[in-house]
């Protein structure tokens, strides 16, 4: 049943605290919204959808689609009830909760028809949350100042670098024309020598092709020599028998050449003509043909052809070979590796490993080599200032803020360990994760932008191309940054799988605070206290 108009208009403000200069309005209305409620007139629903008698309002019954028309009651699911916290924060709650036993106020305004025993503490809270915000005001306050440090520090930086880079401008055009200089001597220097070496080199060549050809024929003679000793009965062709006769080719050491053994030098044939035996023969016997020749040839002028076979074993005069027993065999000698055998006299290879010239040549290759020295020392002068003014162009390139406040965390790392991580962030260079029970680290990703909301993008930074997971993207990682007086990580989760997110504090987003006024009635400027 509706309240009449007068008791109905006492109803609706029976229940605010207010000061003679507030404005008279319903209970659960905010200051901002008291024009809308004019109990001189009817009321229109807040989203248009319909006009009521102002008597209606607060009458604990829901006319309006959006609940407007109840915010001092519990009446509407989807009204709110705005709670005035005289010396303190304002809050709205939703309108279920209006007299639902529950303190949710801190001034108790919602609790006004229920039996619980809500008392205002609305003073002593507000206290406490301006003497926090103070708190955090002078931490701002502070964290301003230092990001006023970074600044400056960062704009000195920047003009360093730009000073740095003149200076390195200006050393590499010394260094280019120092080079330049150096290489137009290294080519004077390497004409004649190019001109002697041509000549050298061809004569060279020349004794070496005559070296060769020498050495060829000394060995073509040499094989020649070791088939006609072999050949027994010189008709050209070499045979099984004629090296079983040999006790040379006997590779077991067991007193006999078999057949085996003899058809293994002959290349599993039962004979061989001069012509093989040049080509693929000699080859295979010749270490062991040479080990013969250093073991049994006597110390005289000329080896009888006996000296090819080997001497008898002490104790065993008057045995045939086949009465001889493996004890009998001598020990002492084994059949030689291919490196026993000395193809090219040493000194031959140690002449050609360090090839000597005339004394006119070698002042030309000397003065050569000392041109190409100090060009080579050059160029690499130029390569290295290249390099330093490329690295410092490309750090000229990184926007460290709009004022330089980020540019002194260039260079810095900042770790946050957890239980089982260690990671590191080293603004704009990359991202770290690193195992405690482990070794090696994870790369989460590179410097890439900053990908903050429009009105201020620096406050997030993003690290791309990390590491790829098994079966999964490649890695990347989040940077929020949240001003505060230390430059320091508070905090590593990976709310996604391979998408980790960093929490960052720094003084360099530190804005200056605004003044919070000392009247208890009004903090925070909220006029509606």
């Amino acid at each position: 049943m509706k309240c009449i108009l007068a008791l109905s208009m006492l109803c609706l403000v029976s229940g605010a605290v207010v000061k003679a200069a507030e404005v008279l309005r319903p209970r659960g209305v905010a200051l901002s919204k008291a024009s809308f409620y004019d109990p001189t007139r009817d009321f229109n629903c807040l989203d248009g959808s319909g006009t009521i008698p102002f008597t209606y309002v607060n009458d604990d019954y829901c006319d309006c689609q959006d609940g407007s028309d109840e915010p001092g009651t519990s009446a509407c699911p989807n009204g709110f009830f705005h709670c005035t916290n005289v010396g303190h924060s304002p809050l709205n709650i939703p309108s279920s909760r209006v007299n639902d036993g529950v303190c949710d106020c801190c001034d108790a305004s919602d609790e006004y028809a229920s039996v619980s025993n809500c008392v205002d503490t609305c003073r002593e809270l507000g206290r406490a949350a301006r003497e926090e915000a103070a708190k955090q005001q002078e931490e701002r306050l502070k964290g301003f100042q230092m990001r006023q440090s970074m600044i400056e520090e960062g704009r000195k930086r920047k003009k360093e670098a730009e000073v740095k880079m003149d200076e390195l401008k200006k050393e590499k055009e010394e260094a280019e024309a120092m080079r330049n200089e150096k290489e137009e001597i290294k080519k004077i220097a390497e004409e004649p020598e190019k001109e002697a070496l041509e000549k050298y080199n061809t004569i060279e060549q020349e004794r070496k092709a005559k070296a060769e050809e020498e050495q060829k024929a000394k060995e073509d003679a040499e094989a020649r020599e070791a088939f006609s000793h072999l050949d027994n009965d010189g008709d050209g062709i070499l045979t099984v028998a004629e090296l079983q006769s040999r006790q040379t080719f006997d590779t077991n050491r067991d007193g006999e050449v078999t057949a085996e053994e003899a058809k293994f030098y002959l290349r599993q044939e039962e004979s061989m003509d001069l012509e093989t035996f040049l080509v693929s023969g000699w080859p295979m016997m010749r270490p062991t043909y040479k080990m013969d020749q250093r073991m049994f040839v006597p110390p005289t002028t000329e080896a009888p052809a006996e000296a090819l076979t080997p001497p008898p074993v002490p104790g065993s005069e008057g045995k045939d070979e086949g009465d001889m027993e493996d004890d009998d065999v001598i020990e002492d000698y084994d059949i030689p590796e291919d490196d026993d055998v000395e193809d090219i006299p040493k000194e031959e290879e140690e002449e050609e490993v360090e090839q000597k010239y005339d004394e006119e040549t070698q002042k030309l290759v000397d003065a050569a080599n000392k041109a190409r020295e100090d060009f080579d020392e050059a160029d690499r002068r130029v390569r290295d200032l290249t390099r330093e003014l490329r690295s410092l162009e490309e750090t000229q390139e990184k926007d460290y803020g709009p004022e330089e406040e980020f540019r002194v965390m260039d260079g810095n790392c900042y770790e946050y360990t957890d239980r089982e991580y260690t990671y590191r962030l080293c603004p704009f260079d990359k991202a770290i994760q690193k195992p405690k029970s482990g070794h090696g680290e994870i790369r989460l990703g590179q410097w890439g932008e900053w990908t903050g909301p429009e009105d201020y993008k620096y406050s997030r930074m993003k690290y791309t191309n990390g590491q790829t997971c098994w079966n999964g993207p490649a890695r990347s990682a989040d940077v929020h940054i949240y001003c505060g007086v230390d430059t320091k990580l508070t905090g590593v989760t990976e709310p996604n799988r391979c998408e980790y997110l960093f929490e960052m504090t720094t003084p360099a987003v530190c804005t200056k605070p605004d003044d919070v006024s000392g009247d208890e009635s009004t903090p925070h400027g909220h006029t509606e206290l």
